[in-house]
């Protein structure tokens, strides 16, 4: 694949998603604290009981409003055509990221949220990295992609279960809670990819796609280390 001159056209129009991808990034602190809003945080710690529906709407939102996991799996998709193939995948994603959110949260396994969220940006440097093909190029091999989608949906579970832990869910009703708060994540999770696979279906049947595919992937990968960037400031700082 010959690959395009990122000082053209392409290359402007990634300067400038790219710019404007920065500043939401480093002016939306509240954006980047995985979708749990301060409202959120004082519901989630006033009741006790069993709550599904308000639990499965918030893992909705978590999902829906959480970008770094959008971000991610647009990275696993682009190049997936087969729904089979994309199923699978995803799947992979959704059991490393359901079971380490459960855990987290239910045997109160306490990580470091800068670390995790630094993680979380890696992979989705990593996933752009993969879709350029440069493991190949630079080792002479190619790492299971497979393996490599459920090892970070592992630490993408681990980012959400250190926000939860954080907020001191009630014992009453955790484990129904948390299951309800997983669906919703799913749910979520499911309406986020639909919408991609539609803007991604439509883009493939024009010429611009294969144009571009080296600009979108760089942009993906930049907006990878301005996560891991931030987090890894907001370690050092804090």
């Amino acid at each position: 694949m010959k690959f395009p001159d990122l000082t053209g056209p392409t290359g402007r129009i990634g300067t400038l998603l790219f710019a404007a991808l920065a500043i939401a990034l480093v002016t939306g602190s509240e954006a980047l604290a995985h979708g749990v809003t301060e409202g959120d945080k004082g519901y989630i710690q006033e009741i006790t009981g069993i709550h599904l529906l308000p639990f499965l709407y918030l893992g909705a939102k978590h999902m829906v409003t959480g970008y770094d996991h959008i971000l991610f799996l647009f990275g696993v998709v682009f190049f997936l055509y087969r729904l089979k193939y994309i199923g699978i995948y995803v799947s992979l994603f959704a059991i490393g990221h359901s079971t380490t959110m459960l855990a987290g949260v239910f045997f109160d396994i306490g990580l470091n949220a800068y670390l995790i969220d630094a993680v979380i940006g890696l992979s989705v440097v990593y996933k752009a990295l993969d879709n350029l093909g440069a493991f190949q190029r630079w080792f002479g091999v190619q790492p299971s992609t497979k393996a490599a989608t459920l090892v970070f949906g592992l630490f993408h579970g681990f980012g959400l279960s250190t926000k939860l832990i954080d907020y001191d869910i009630a014992p009453d009703g955790l484990l129904p809670n948390l299951l309800a708060f997983n669906v919703g994540v799913e749910a979520g999770q499911f309406l986020a990819l639909a919408a991609i696979l539609i803007a991604m279906g439509f883009w493939r049947r024009t010429a611009s796609f294969a144009r571009h595919v080296y600009a979108a992937n760089v942009i993906l990968m930049a907006a990878g280390f301005i996560l891991m960037g931030y987090q890894l400031t907001g370690y050092i700082v804090a």
